[in-house]
């Protein structure tokens, strides 16, 4: 067999070969390692620009200052902005509002609009008027969480007074921590919400499987949340996000410290650009106030408070998520490590005994799992946003008239189904109908477990009551604004930025260097040996440091339970006693379950009230619930549906009709069938006949129904008839359950 010789293979046995490969390879090592060094000197020198600047961000569009939220009542450092729609792009000023809220976790705001490809394009896209809550670097002196939820409020309202025309309320979208004060805004102010979508927001903190979601351990492996007021205190009052952002490196070492460097150095002539305004934004550190990351650490990240209806605000009023009326989208991933599912998911497993409950509270909650992409892939990953974005934004309307319930979604190729042609995108999102015992696949739930972190709870806080009596006068004695500069400035992460910038004389040469390289640039062949070898070297370094990560991981969760689990700790700190339950079920409670007593006795109590309208909209749903899926399609049909039966109704009335009816055919059906005829009474043959035309009308919106749903039809039609004025004898047999 001949050998080229150009292949590897003749590189082995050829000597002259194996040379020239050799010098090839080490020409390319060292201009990749010149344009290597100057790129992450063009790193320094990006990240010190951009903390200098007052309001830095990395939106990807233009934007205006609506509202300073350091001008309101309540002082903060957010801001409302618009932003203005690139040329080409049209916006509908009757569409209803799309707000943007970025997450202020050690990093800058912006990621919600980092790219065209991103939820913000996709909103401008769909035509949307487009709104961005950001925020500043430091905080208002005094500033509170609480204060920060009130100014989203005000924030909101003003985005609403803008569009008096419109009567769909805004939806909000709010990514990673930014997901959890949204959704304690509408806890509190629940009417000024249109579709709530919360995106990689972490909201049920003790939850999470064995062998995965690490971070869920750190409170208890550090004693609890005094090291989080010791650096509070140490700070001066602020606490640097750079300690939030190392937490998150810390959970994937392969990729922090090899597999994001050594992908630059390999492509090094091509993935400059995109390294460069990725860490733009993964570098632009922010500062926190002290009280503010207190307040997170020990009511959610410790104690669990929030997804147990535990939180109460300055003046009183609980912060109870069953308060929300908005549709809730949760959508998480199976790849993310920093919000794995069952903690953006466990808060309805906490709140709700079963789904009778969800829908006795008027809440409509649907929830997205993605198989594969990672935390950050959530906001700013293009194909996500092509996909799981655009889906959600074009379907807003549907969601938001969607019955009360739980509901899992689906993004499958419109091609794939044979009404395609019925289907006005790519992708079709699909709404299969759930119960909350389906979730405990997902959340995983232990009892045993929420002992353990119940002992947390209880350890934090005897430890952070013994800090701040001995440890905290002479930690903030010492303590001053000069020294809390510094101890940010010399934190390894934003020193690893500043040594490797034109401010290091040590790099005055690298972008001469650089330059002479590019202008005589010999990159090595792929089928290059060595560079062979190198990739190979490179996997098994990658590969090394995951297989530490998993050991690491494993040692901290069997430390965790072996410590937390000890029934001499849980008794020293009183949870062996049964006073307390670990963990708080707020749907268990007595006051809870006579709340859904008076639902139900209220819906009996409207079974037979109101007219014509309430029975055709009865019927419809009816007749539609028996699909075993909903999606656009379904859609078509409940937007005729207004059109053509309720053309005065707003969309909040409308909503109230549909729900209202959906109650109705929950809770007794048969009954609810039965008493359509009653509905009828008064109304002349013409009048009926109309009522089915219109019906037929609205279900032929979008195809041919299925068999069954057919079926259902054809009931309602008999129900109809036996309604006419001197028809007698077919109510009852017309009524019959499907």
């Amino acid at each position: 067999m001949m050998l080229s010789s150009s292949s590897p293979a003749m590189s082995l046995l050829d000597p002259l070969g194996f040379g020239r490969a050799a010098c090839a390879y080490w020409v390319d090592t060292l201009q990749r390692g010149t344009l290597y060094l100057d790129v992450m000197r063009q790193r320094g020198n990006q990240y010190l620009e951009h903390i200098e600047k007052t309001k830095p961000n990395v939106l990807g569009f233009e934007a205006e200052v609506l509202v300073d939220g350091r001008e309101l009542p309540r002082p903060v450092n957010y801001e409302l902005l618009r932003i203005l729609p690139p040329e080409g792009v049209e916006i509908d000023d009757q569409s209803r509002p799309f707000v943007v809220v970025d997450p202020r976790a050690g990093h800058g705001p912006g990621i919600g609009g980092f790219k065209p490809d991103s939820e913000v394009g996709v909103a401008l896209r769909a035509g949307h008027p487009c709104y961005f809550i950001g925020f500043l670097p430091y905080p208002v002196p005094g500033q509170q969480v609480e204060d920060v939820v009130e100014a989203e409020i005000a924030f909101l309202r003003h985005v609403i007074e803008r569009h008096p025309d419109v009567s769909e309320k805004p939806m909000v979208v709010g990514n990673c921590q930014a997901g959890w004060q949204i959704m304690m805004a509408a806890a509190l102010e629940p009417d000024l919400f249109g579709p709530i979508l919360v995106a990689g927001a972490p909201l049920s903190y003790w939850a999470g499987e064995r062998g995965g979601a690490p971070m869920r351990y750190t409170g208890g492996m550090t004693g609890g949340s005094w090291m989080t007021a010791l650096l509070g205190d140490m700070g001066a009052g602020l606490f640097d996000g750079a300690w939030l952002v190392q937490n998150f490196e810390r959970l994937n070492p392969a990729n922090t410290w090899w597999d994001k460097q050594y992908r630059l150095y390999a492509n090094v002539d091509t993935e400059a650009e995109r390294y460069l305004e990725f860490e733009r934004w993964w570098g632009g550190h922010v500062v926190l106030g002290a009280d503010e990351i207190q307040y997170i650490v020990d009511n959610l990240f410790i104690g669990n408070r929030l997804s147990t209806a535990q939180l109460v605000s300055s003046d009183g009023r609980r912060i109870d998520l069953r308060n929300l009326r908005s549709p809730v989208v949760v959508f998480c991933s199976q790849g993310d490590d920093i919000t794995p599912p069952p903690q953006a998911l466990g808060w309805v497993r906490d709140l709700y005994e079963n789904t009778e409950d969800i829908i006795a509270n008027e809440q409509t909650i649907v929830y997205c799992v993605h198989d594969t992409t990672g935390h950050l892939g959530i906001f700013v990953s293009g194909s996500v946003s092509r996909r799981e974005h655009t889906e959600f934004t074009a379907n807003m309307d549907y969601i938001d008239v969607l019955p009360p319930g739980l509901y899992e979604t689906q993004v499958t190729s419109a091609d794939k189904h044979a009404d395609d042609d019925l289907i006005e995108r790519d992708y079709l999102l699909e709404f299969q109908r759930r119960e909350v015992a389906d979730l405990d696949e997902v959340v995983q739930h232990r009892p045993e477990d929420d002992r353990r972190f119940a002992t947390v709870a209880r350890l934090s806080e005897i430890n952070l009551g013994l800090y701040r009596l001995i440890g905290q006068p002479w930690v903030q004695a010492m303590a001053s604004p000069e020294s809390a500069r510094f101890m940010r400035r010399m934190h390894p992460n934003r020193l690893g930025y500043r040594l490797l910038s034109d401010r290091n004389p040590l790099m005055s040469a690298v972008p001469v260097m650089a330059e002479r390289v590019r202008r005589d640039r010999h990159p090595v062949d792929q089928d290059n040996v060595y560079r062979a070898l190198e990739g190979v070297l490179s996997s098994g370094m990658s590969q090394g440091l995951d297989a530490w990560r998993q050991y690491r991981d494993g040692l901290i969760e069997q430390s965790f339970l072996m410590f937390y689990g000890q029934p001499m700790l849980q008794a020293m700190v009183g949870l062996q006693g049964d006073a307390h339950a670990p963990r708080h079920r707020p749907g268990a409670e007595p006051e809870h379950r006579r709340f859904i007593e008076q639902r139900r006795a209220t819906t009996r109590a409207k079974l037979a009230e109101g007219g014509s309208h309430e029975a055709v909209m009865r019927s419809v749903i009816y007749v539609l619930g028996g699909a075993p899926a909903s999606d656009e399609r379904n859609f078509k049909r409940l937007r005729a549906s207004r059109a053509e039966l309720e053309p005065s109704a707003t969309l909040a009335d409308f909503k109230q009709l549909v729900r209202e009816q959906f109650f109705i055919l929950e809770h007794d059906r048969q009954a609810a069938l039965e008493a359509i005829p009653t509905l009828l009474s008064g109304q002349g043959a013409e009048q009926i006949d109309a009522h089915l035309e219109h019906i037929e009308h609205v279900l032929a919106a979008s195809g041919d129904l299925s068999a069954h749903a057919a079926e259902r039809f054809e009931r309602v039609r008999s129900l109809f008839h036996s309604a006419r004025p001197g028809v007698e004898g077919g109510r009852s047999s017309a009524a019959g359950e499907t």
